[in-house]
């Protein structure tokens, strides 16, 4: 008997298997094993049939391929159109694919770089900043007189407080980062440094009024920088001489405002100049805070938007000393003259006289003597002389004559004419406005002689600057590190609280500074207290943060003491 071939028993075997293996056409050798036997004899075992029937059921069935379609062309226009689809869409995507890449990549980066940035909290002080691009000052960008800000610029500046909203007291910072987008687009502000600017005399008689003011600011300045400025940023003061002469102010404030870039203005010195800076600086909106001046020309009601004063005005402190006068040391208003620059200052001063008296009177009105001198001079003699015949004219009508002289001056001035008429009249009166410079006059006196000095009251605008409160002891030690070697003094003073006020308005503000949210935040400013014993306010209808007269009288020493007004 013939021995059966491999292929033969694999053919006699394939009844055996499923239908879909019968159907199916024979694989190729390197897709589909074969057994092969190495055993001599002719039939196969069985249990490797069996096996092998176990292994082929395992198989799963094979999915039958579709029939072919019909219609070759539409077919192949149809894989053409999807080809041509397939290519415009890859087109799209490379035109339009590399600005999106470069979108998601600057996002990126700028996250990345926002993230490197310190946080407030960790701001260094001046000395510590390092040599970062990101830290560097921009430029600050002037924008012309009366030019609209451009659309990039308003985006970038937030919206104002609304009216009447309180400021928050603890604003969130934002990183450097953040602020140099709006920074440089805000005059005399950095991300490093805010500029403020005063305008008062440095040279001339007044020189000693603009020097102290100065020095008073810059020691607040000073105080804050140490401690890290204001979110970082250092406060720094330009100076320029205007000699007290208002034909010098306009352009001291050109040279503040567009060479200089300063944000706004603190510290102005006097009235006669504040008749030529304060319409300047309104004209281009910037912040005119803390002038040294009663004169109502800065307080207007309503008052001006971007005009602030700490102190109390002319017409408040002549109210205090005529009440003084008349209630407490029982003079009869007729008996007060008034000795006063002619100017504005002089002016002010007179007119609050007037309105005291007018008040005490019960509306009369009746002439008041005013005595002028000459802005910038020490020429009193004309003072003198007038002084001398109306005290005649009233001796011949047998009238009280005059007791009481309010001076409104500067401190030469004031000294000459204490000096001139101190002999003719042993038992007057003399008292002055807080303008005068109270250690200046104080000096000026004890040149003279213990009697000159002796009983002149002054009214001042802050605390005594000999007193123990926490103030007064923290602008003296401020005042001998930074200004060392200069005395205390009521005008620094004066300087260094109205700069403690626009610091504390600062904080409030927030690090996203410009000019009309600052206004914003001063217009809600409550009950700040900086050791004043009052407190400052501000709101929309009251731009003058303090009210409060003190009362201060020379002894023989040249040293003010304290006196009570009421």
């Amino acid at each position: 008997m013939s021995t059966p071939s491999d292929d033969g028993s694999e053919s006699e075997l394939s009844k055996y298997a499923p239908k879909w293996s019968r159907e199916q056409p024979a694989a190729p050798d390197v897709e589909r094993p074969r057994y092969v036997s190495t055993s001599a004899s002719t039939v196969r075992p069985r249990n490797v049939e069996h096996q092998d029937r176990q292994i082929r059921t395992l198989w799963p069935e094979s999915v039958p391929e579709p029939p072919a379609r019909e219609g070759g062309l539409l077919a192949l226009m149809g894989s053409s159109v999807k080809v041509a689809a397939f290519a415009a869409l890859v087109a799209l995507l490379a035109v339009f694919g590399k600005s999106l890449f470069v979108d998601v990549s600057s996002s990126l980066n700028s996250d990345s770089q926002a993230k490197q940035v310190s946080k407030p909290s960790d701001r260094l002080t001046a000395n510590e900043v390092p040599a970062n691009s990101a830290l560097a000052p921009a430029p600050a960008i002037a924008a012309a007189p009366g030019a609209a800000p451009s659309t990039n610029a308003q985006a970038a500046q937030p919206p104002s407080a609304a009216p009447g909203q309180q400021a928050a007291l603890s604003p969130i910072a934002k990183t450097p980062g953040q602020e140099s987008s709006v920074s440089s687009l805000v005059r005399g502000v950095t991300d490093t440094e805010i500029r403020f600017g005063i305008s008062a005399p440095f040279t001339g008689p007044a020189k000693e009024l603009g020097q102290h003011m100065k020095q008073g600011i810059e020691a607040a300045f000073s105080v804050a920088n140490a401690k890290g400025g204001v979110y970082g940023r250092q406060l720094r003061l330009v100076a320029v001489d205007d000699g007290y002469e208002p034909t010098r102010t306009a352009a001291a404030m050109k040279q503040l405002y567009e060479r200089d870039q300063v944000f706004g203005l603190v510290g102005n010195v006097g009235t006669p100049t504040a008749v030529v800076a304060l319409p300047y600086a309104l004209d281009r909106k910037m912040l005119f805070f803390g002038a040294f001046t009663g004169a109502g020309l800065l307080r207007n009601d309503p008052p001006d938007r971007y005009v602030f004063n700490y102190r109390a005005s002319y017409a408040e402190e002549t109210a205090a000393v005529v009440n003084y006068l008349v209630k407490l040391r029982r003079l009869l208003p007729e008996q007060i003259a008034v000795f006063a620059q002619q100017d504005a200052y002089g002016d002010a001063g007179f007119a609050g006289v007037e309105k005291a008296v007018r008040s005490l009177r019960g509306g009369n009105g009746s002439p008041i003597l005013r005595l002028n001198y000459q802005r910038n001079t020490v020429d009193v003699e004309d003072a003198i002389t007038q002084l001398q015949q109306y005290n005649a004219q009233l001796q011949q009508k047998r009238r009280p004559p005059i007791k009481a002289v309010i001076m409104v001056p500067t401190y030469r001035a004031a000294a000459k004419f204490i000096e001139k008429t101190r002999d003719l009249y042993p038992d007057m009166i003399y008292t002055s406005v807080s303008f005068v410079g109270s250690t200046a006059l104080a000096d000026e006196l004890m040149l003279l002689g213990k009697k000159y000095t002796t009983g002149v009251i002054v009214t001042q605008v802050v605390p005594a600057v000999d007193g123990h409160s926490s103030l007064a002891l923290d602008y003296k030690s401020a005042l001998a590190k930074y200004s060392p070697g200069e005395a205390p003094d009521y005008v620094s003073l004066e300087g260094y609280v109205d700069a403690s006020v626009l610091i504390a308005a600062l904080q409030r503000n927030g690090a996203q500074l410009d000019t009309e949210g600052l206004v914003g935040t001063l217009e809600n400013l409550r009950d700040l207290d900086i050791g004043l014993g009052t407190p400052v306010i501000f709101s929309r209808s009251d731009h003058q943060g303090v009210h409060k007269v003190w009362g201060t009288q020379l002894d023989e020493t040249g040293h003010y003491q304290p006196i009570d007004l009421q």
